[in-house]
């Protein structure tokens, strides 16, 4: 066996790739890479042999601390409880359209700030797709499909403790 090999010589693999990935995804949505470039490092990144190789791919960005856990103006992050009554607000809402984010959100909101924002999302989502629905007469009720898999992204955003906003609602309940 021969251990002449440098540690940047090494082969790298995919769970090596990944953080590097991250890193370039993060690069990317805050701005400082524009999307040829982001392309290019992607696929330097996914085709990167040895650790040198990959280390070249963000040699030249600086890792930013995430933040996206903590909300605005509050210190911690949310605890597992938070987060999984915030990803129940969501979930329940399927079944309950806007009742069960509603219950979560007088119940648990007051204790946790999280649940309460998470819960309102969800309140307003579906409060938003019920007033859509009966305006078309029953017409919009079509879009409860896209419904289902919205409140579902929302509940695995909620699980991993970051803030879910679903597109074009009304922000009916603060």
């Amino acid at each position: 066996m021969d251990t002449s090999y440098a540690v940047g010589d090494l082969r790298v693999s995919d769970a090596e790739r990944e953080p590097v990935i991250e890193r370039l995804q993060d690069a990317y949505a805050d701005g400082r890479l524009d999307h040829d470039e982001f392309d290019m490092r992607m696929h330097l990144a996914m085709t990167a042999k040895t650790r040198n190789d990959l280390g070249a791919v963000t040699r030249d960005l600086v890792p930013v601390p995430k933040q996206a856990a903590v909300l605005p103006g509050h210190a911690e992050a949310p605890t597992g409880e938070d987060r999984m009554l915030a990803a129940a607000a969501h979930a329940i809402a399927v079944p309950t359209l806007f009742v069960g984010p509603l219950v979560l959100m007088l119940v648990s909101g007051k204790r946790s700030e999280y649940v309460r924002r998470q819960s309102a999302e969800a309140v307003n989502f579906h409060l938003t797709l019920l007033l859509f629905t009966t305006a078309t007469l029953g017409v919009g009720g079509v879009v409860y499909a896209v419904a289902w898999i919205l409140s579902a992204i929302a509940a695995i955003y909620a699980l991993a403790g970051r803030t879910f906003r679903y597109p074009w609602i009304l922000r009916l309940v603060k």
